[in-house]
């Protein structure tokens, strides 16, 4: 059963691998066996993951990549697959929030997230899927979130390009099947650094964890079976699928 989660001989692009839960993720593919390219836009925080995975006896390479920059994601697809001749493994992580009301939240500002969010996971996916198609194999696997399947005050942009990241799932997996699958992970409430202003917040901590069945809120490494499970051949006839893993949040809240 341990042939069919491995990604040996396996070479995974992960978008957002300078912090939080793309670094995790890369860490995790790594242990795993797969070859990471750890792509984002800072090379500094790049570097540390890719330090970190070195340490633990994995491979990895840092791809310095802007995912709202279409031709740099063009640009810098075509030099992977120049380089290491294949893309096994898309992970589409990199995403912003913009936390305002809807009535204070400038077009531009929503425009951003969306942009960020919901068009720069299109692009990637689209050229990382025309060399998957044309191997006749692929996983991709989005990162969305529970509130794509909820709804929560001062994070429009979010919700909105949340909501979207599912139907772009579905639409990847129905045009790329059935060699290359496209699933996503929609996680619940994560500790890293892009929530850091609600960990701070008791009020909004303590009704998570009254209302989670897990009662905590969840860690990076959380995710990481369901990550290995959509990104190996353990998940070949799942596709088009969002997996949420929330600890029970969206189960039980109310």
């Amino acid at each position: 059963m341990a042939d069919l989660f491995s990604m040996k001989n396996r070479v995974a692009l992960v978008t957002g691998a300078s912090r939080g839960l793309g670094r995790d993720m890369a860490l995790a593919l790594a242990e795993a066996g797969a070859t990471v390219l750890c792509a984002g836009r800072t090379v500094k925080e790049l570097d540390t993951t890719a330090r970190a995975i070195d340490r633990k006896g994995g491979r990895a390479h840092v791809v310095t990549m802007d995912v709202t920059d279409e031709a740099d994601v063009v640009a810098k697809v075509a030099a992977i697959v120049a380089k290491h001749r294949r893309i096994d493994v898309l992970v589409n992580n990199a995403g912003i929030v913009h936390r305002q009301d809807i009535v204070d939240t400038a077009t531009a500002d929503f425009r951003k997230v969306i942009e960020t969010d919901l068009v720069s996971q299109f692009i990637v996916a689209r050229e990382v899927g025309r060399h998957m198609l044309a191997r006749n194999y692929g996983r991709i696997v989005n990162i969305s979130s529970v509130m794509a399947v909820l709804g929560r005050a001062s994070v429009a942009g979010y919700v909105s390009a949340k909501h979207g990241l599912v139907g772009l799932t579905k639409n990847l997996a129905a045009e790329f099947g059935p060699h290359v699958t496209a699933n996503a992970i929609a996680p619940g409430y994560i500790r890293t650094e892009l929530n850091v202003p609600l960990q701070q917040n008791k009020e909004f901590s303590d009704m998570l964890q009254r209302r989670t069945a897990a009662a905590r809120w969840g860690k990076p490494e959380d995710l990481r079976g369901a990550l290995l499970l959509l990104a190996s051949d353990a998940g070949s006839y799942i596709t088009g699928h969002t997996l949420v893993v929330d600890g029970g949040l969206t189960t039980i809240l109310a």
